[in-house]
């Protein structure tokens, strides 16, 4: 299961809002091989496809490939606004180890 902080609904109701998004249209979370650690985040708005999972909190939804998913069990979507750097982040408990950035990761098993 991937869960959604209160903040990231937020931002990204925000997001679908401002790019006027179609009804169905969610964050996709994917998982790439590449990035310092091994493996890397990407995100882009979409929509569910056959086989993805949905994961809603208040009318926003998170999207995941069945391949990705296994790699963000228990993961929670949350969103930061810093000095340095603002966007979605993955807290992952399955990574081992992350990036600086926080782009990528190694996972504790694969």
């Amino acid at each position: 299961m991937i869960t959604i902080s209160e903040n990231a609904v937020k931002h990204l109701r925000d997001l679908l809002q401002s790019r006027e998004a179609l009804p169905g249209t969610g964050l996709r979370l994917m998982v790439e091989k590449g990035g310092c650690a091994g493996w890397q985040y990407a995100m882009k708005l979409d929509e569910a496809k056959g086989g993805d999972e949905v994961f809603s909190r208040d009318g926003v939804s998170i999207i995941v490939d069945p391949s990705s998913l296994a790699m963000l069990s228990d993961s929670e979507i949350d969103y930061e606004d810093g000095l340095a750097d603002a966007g979605f982040k993955v807290r992952n408990p399955v990574a081992s180890r992350t990036c600086g950035c926080g782009s990528s990761f190694e996972p504790k098993t694969l």
